[in-house]
This record gives structure tokens, sequence and C-alpha cells, in this order.
């Protein structure tokens, strides 16, 4: 397994880890015992790095984790991010909030939930526009002094905001949608956590299931509370998606390959300071993922892959307008 360092100051993680918003129902039912078989696998393949948050099934996510820790007698091999902010106002409508108050008491709840005294990684979820973020990077200092928190990042932020928390402080991470077929980070967050040796961690790096040999069905989709809502994975848009993904899936089965472990290997090859955290409910498909990490991409691969799936290729947004509340757009 390749290991890659997460942020200018810290320890090594996987470069392939776990994204955790797969062991609630958020992309369909699954179960405890199918996210624990997940969490021994990812064990025996040298995974570190486990990525959750307090909003994964309203605690769900970090439920399972803790559990599965309790029975390993507390023996943890992970690398353990997590993540708050996200809340709901009196009318259940989303909002954010990353005041000294909320965010402390969000991250007690969910090291009680994972049976932890410290995470490794705390992330900001969503930026609250009542805070300045360099107000927040001092929180998050502040969560630093008092043990609760290792190191910190920023979820799905710009370039512009990436650099203003810099200047008050090493900033371990930045997690964007970052896949074949999502590359907004290319303009200029990918550069600036190079520049910066900010890790860029990649969620939904196989397309949220879209850049696989077997894309979400149509009952999968409608048992799925994200994607059933999703542009890209509903209407005219998802039948054009599918056909371009055969291309892909052409040129997997050609270097022999899944698909999703080409998905993989892509976004590893963007950078040694580039780490992806797909999600998944079986084993089968992390065994797929992990064939990524072994594949060494060539000129000419990244070539024909670039041929196949040309940067725009993917029709319909990433999010719905409900889901684009909270991200900073800045391209």
């Amino acid at each position: 397994m390749q290991n890659r360092q997460m942020g200018p100051d810290g320890p090594f993680v996987s470069a392939l880890g776990i994204g955790a918003m797969s062991f609630s129902d958020m992309y369909g039912p699954t179960t405890k015992e199918q996210s624990f078989a997940i969490l021994d696998r990812a064990v025996d393949a040298g995974i570190t790095h486990i990525d959750t948050a307090n909003i994964y099934g309203r605690g769900v996510s970090e439920t399972v984790i803790g559990e599965w820790l309790a029975n390993r007698g507390g023996e943890n091999p992970f690398f353990i991010a997590t993540k708050a902010s996200i809340t709901s106002d009196a009318d259940g409508n989303r909002t954010f909030d990353n005041s000294p108050e909320h965010l402390e008491a969000e991250l007690d709840q969910s090291l009680t939930r994972l049976g932890l005294d410290c995470v490794d990684l705390f992330y900001i979820h969503r930026r609250d526009p009542r805070f300045e973020i360099e107000e927040v990077s001092e929180t998050l200092i502040g969560l630093m002094k008092k043990g609760k928190i290792k190191s910190f990042g920023y979820s799905e932020i710009a370039p512009s905001s990436l650099r203003r928390a810099q200047a008050v402080h090493p900033v371990a991470a930045v997690q964007n949608e970052y896949s074949l077929s999502t590359r907004a980070p290319d303009l200029g967050l990918v550069q600036n956590c190079a520049e910066t040796r900010t890790a860029m961690v990649a969620f939904s790096p196989v397309g949220r299931g879209l850049l696989t040999d077997t894309p979400p069905s149509a009952e999968r989709i409608a048992a799925s509370v994200f994607l059933r809502d999703n542009p890209r994975f509903t209407g005219r848009a998802y039948q054009d998606n599918l056909k371009r993904m055969e291309l892909l899936q052409s040129l997997a089965r050609d270097m022999g390959i899944s698909t999703a472990g080409l998905a993989i290997a892509w976004v590893l090859s963007r950078g040694d300071n580039v780490i992806a955290i797909p999600g998944t409910r079986s084993v089968e498909h992390l065994n797929e993922m992990l064939q990524g990490t072994e594949k060494t991409l060539s000129t000419s691969d990244l070539e024909a892959i670039e041929t196949a799936l040309p940067v725009g290729w993917a029709s319909g947004d990433r999010y719905g307008p409900a889901q684009w509340n909270g991200p900073e757009q800045y391209c």
C-alpha cells in the first residue's frame, strides 16, 4: 500500500482510505456487519485512514466505527478524521454553525460515539458565512491545545479560503469531490494544496459509483437519499453518462484492471499529496478499488483515459440546488 503525508507536518497514511458515509444508509441500505467486514478487510489491505462525520446517518457512521474499535479492545489501527458544522434550524432547513461552542459540543459527541479521547483530524464540513476563516482556524487551534484534535482541515473550500487559513496555521487537509467526472479542483485547489503540502483528500473518487463496472441501477438510485435527486444520476443526463462510461470500462478491460481501480489509479496519479477516500458497502467493491493502488499509469495510459473521458465529459451537475448549499464555488 502506498503511503502519503497528511499535511506538511503530519503522519503518513495509506493513499487509499475509507469514506464512511456509506456506513449509514445515504447510498442505500447497509448493515453493521457489512461495515465491520469492510473495516476488517481495510486493515488486512494496509488501509490506515478512515473518514467519517457527525451527520452521516445522524451519528450512525461514527457509532459503527466506535463499536468496531471497542470489539478490538480499544486497539485503533486507523488515522481517524471526522467533521462537524452542518446542522439545521427549527424548520428543518440545513444551516451551518462554525461557532466555537457548536464545534466543540459536536466534537465531544463525536468522540463519545467513536470511543476516543482525541481524533487525528477534524474538518470544518462547511463554512459558516458569519465567521471569517481566520477566526475559525483560531477555534480549531484551541481544540488542538485542549488535546481533542491533532490537526484540522476544511471541506469544500475555495483556494482563496485555503490561503487565508494557511496564513494562520498549517492546514493538514482539504477535502473535495475529485474524480474523472468531477475535475473542478484542477482549477486552483489541487495546485494550491501541492504548493503548501496540504493533503488533497478526494472524496467520491469513483464518481459515486458511476466510474465502475456496475454503475448504480435505477433501483439503487431510487433507494439512495443522495443519488435520487442528483442531476448526474437522473433522466437523460444519466443515460448519456452510462454511454460514455462504456469507453472507460473498455479501456480498463484492456489494461487488466477493474474500472473502479482505474478511476482510483487516476486520482492517485494527480499528485503525491492526493489521497482517495472512496465509500463502499461491500468488500468486493473495496477489492476492486484496491487494484488502483497497485497500478502505475504511464503517459500513454493517461492520454488514453483523457481521450475516453476528456475534461467536461459528464452530463449533469454534481450537485442539485439544495446540495449546493454550503460548498464554496470558485470557478
